[in-house]
C-alpha cells in the first residue's frame, strides 16, 4: 500500500491531481474564472492578474509539497517567472502580433533567453523554475480543448485524412531528421511538431520522449517562426494550383482549407491563414486541425510503446515495462478530452451571448498560462550558444525539408478525400 501510495506522488500523477481543480473549476464555475489582460490599465485586469497568480502559486505550492520539494524562496522566485509569462501572453494578444502566428509560449521563451544570456539567474529565483511541471499540467488542461464532435464535423473523409497524414508525415520527417544525423528523441519531438499540431505536440512528445529542453525550446520557435510566412503562402498556393484541377468553387474551398488545416503547425496560424481563402475554407481548416489535435495521445502512446520496447534487453516488452514507462500525465489529458467532449454532448456547458462554448475556452487559458510559465523558465535555463550548434543546423534542415514533404502530401490526400472521394459520396 505504501508503495502504491508513493507511486502516486510521482510528478506525472500529481500533475494530473493539481490538474483536476483547474478542470472542475472550468466546468462549474467558468463565469467567475479570470482571463489574462490584455492591458495593465484598470483595476479589473489588475484583479484578474491577482487571481490568475494566486490560482498559479497555489498549484507550484501544493504540488511542490506533495513532492517533497523546497518551498522555501517560492513566492519572490514565482513573482518574476509569473510576471515574464504575464508580459508574454500581453504582447501575445497585441492584434498585430497574434495575426501572425506568433504565440505567448515564443515570447516566453525569449524573454526568459534575454535574462539567462544578458545577466544571470540569481540563486532566489530557481525555486519556481520547475518548466516541466507546468508543461505537464498544460498538456493536461490542452485536452479539454479538443472536443470531439468538432472532429467528427469533417465527417469520415477529415478523419481519414489526418490519420493517414499523421503518420505518413511522421515517419518521413523521423526517417529524414535520423537520416541528417539529429538525435532519436529530438527527431521524435520534430517528427510530431511537424505531422500533428506544432507547439502542443513539440511539448507531448518532448515530455514523452525525455528530450533536451533546450532542443524543444529550439524546434517550438522553428515552428512559429516558420508559419508566418505559410500564412501567406498556403493562400497564394491554394489560389494557384487548386482551380486548375477543380471547377466547383465548393470544392476548391473544401480541398483548399483541408490542405491548410493538416499543414499550417498552430491553431491561430490556421484559422489566419485559411480566412484570406474564405468562410468555407475556413470552416473545414479548423475542423481538421482539430482532428489531428486528437492525435496527440495516440502519437505520445506509440512513442512510449518504443521507448519501453528499446529499454529491455530487446524482448518484446510486457504489459508491466509498458505501463511503467507510459507517461501517466498522458492519461489525464485524455481523460479530460472525454469528460468535456461529454458535457458538451449532454449539454452541460454554458453558453455565452454569441453562442459559443464557454468551458473549453477556460480550459484553454490555463493550457496557455501553464505552457507559457514553462517556457519562461526553459529560457531561464537556457544558453544560446548551447542552441546555436551543428546539430540543431541538421534539425533546422530536417524541419524544414518535412514541412515541404507534408505540404506535398497533404495536398494530394486533400484532393482525393475532398476533392474527389467526398464529392463522389455525396
Amino acid at each position: 500500500m505504501k508503495n502504491f501510495v508513493e507511486k502516486l506522488r510521482t510528478e506525472d500523477w500529481v500533475v494530473v491531481w493539481m490538474s483536476i481543480p483547474l478542470l472542475l473549476s472550468a466546468l462549474f464555475a467558468s463565469k467567475y474564472l479570470p482571463s489574462v489582460p490584455s492591458t495593465l490599465v484598470g483595476s479589473v485586469a489588475w484583479y484578474n492578474i491577482a487571481l490568475l497568480f494566486a490560482i498559479c502559486l497555489v498549484v507550484l505550492y501544493v504540488g511542490s509539497l506533495i513532492l517533497r520539494r523546497p518551498v522555501k524562496g517560492m513566492l519572490p522566485s514565482f513573482v518574476v517567472v509569473f510576471a515574464l509569462s504575464l508580459l508574454a501572453q500581453m504582447v501575445a494578444k497585441i492584434p498585430q502580433v497574434s495575426y501572425f502566428g506568433f504565440e505567448s509560449v515564443f515570447f516566453s521563451v525569449i524573454f526568459g533567453l534575454l535574462i539567462r544570456n544578458l545577466w544571470h539567474v540569481p540563486e532566489w529565483m530557481k525555486p519556481a523554475i520547475q518548466g516541466e511541471f507546468y508543461i505537464k499540467i498544460g498538456v493536461v488542461c490542452l485536452g479539454a480543448t479538443i472536443l470531439f464532435s468538432d472532429v467528427m464535423k469533417s465527417g469520415i473523409f477529415g478523419l481519414l485524412q489526418a490519420c493517414v497524414v499523421v503518420a505518413v508525415v511522421w515517419f518521413f520527417a523521423f526517417w529524414l531528421a535520423r537520416r541528417l544525423k539529429v538525435d532519436e528523441r529530438t527527431a521524435m519531438i520534430l517528427s510530431s511538431g511537424v505531422s500533428i499540431c506544432g507547439v502542443s505536440a513539440c511539448i507531448t512528445a518532448a515530455r514523452v520522449a525525455g528530450g533536451d529542453d533546450r532542443k524543444l525550446s529550439y524546434l517550438v520557435s522553428l515552428v512559429l517562426i516558420v508559419v508566418v510566412p505559410m500564412i501567406y503562402l498556403m493562400p497564394w498556393l491554394a489560389r494557384t494550383v487548386l482551380p486548375m484541377m477543380f471547377t466547383d468553387p465548393q470544392v476548391v474551398q473544401e480541398v483548399a482549407g483541408a490542405w491548410i488545416g493538416g499543414t499550417i503547425d498552430t491553431t491561430s496560424g490556421v484559422a489566419a491563414s485559411s480566412t484570406i481563402v474564405g468562410s468555407v475554407a475556413n470552416q473545414h481548416a479548423v475542423i481538421i486541425k482539430a482532428a489531428q489535435n486528437v492525435l496527440i495521445g495516440v502519437v505520445a502512446f506509440f512513442i512510449a510503446l518504443f521507448l519501453s520496447a528499446r529499454s529491455g534487453s530487446g524482448n518484446r516488452p510486457s504489459l508491466g515495462i509498458v505501463w511503467e514507462k507510459f507517461p501517466k500525465f498522458i492519461i489525464g489529458f485524455v481523460a479530460a478530452s472525454l469528460v468535456f467532449s461529454l458535457c458538451q454532448s449532454n449539454g452541460l456547458f454554458t453558453v455565452s451571448d454569441k453562442g459559443k462554448l464557454v468551458e473549453p475556452g477556460v480550459a484553454k487559458m490555463f493550457s496557455t498560462l501553464f505552457f507559457s510559465l514553462a517556457f519562461v523558465c526553459i529560457g531561464l535555463d537556457t544558453r544560446l550558444k548551447d542552441i546555436v550548434s551543428r546539430e540543431n543546423r541538421n534539425a533546422l534542415w530536417a524541419f524544414l525539408g518535412a514541412q515541404t514533404f507534408n505540404i506535398v502530401v497533404t495536398l494530394i490526400f486533400a484532393c482525393l478525400f475532398f476533392g474527389l472521394l467526398k464529392p463522389m459520396w455525396a
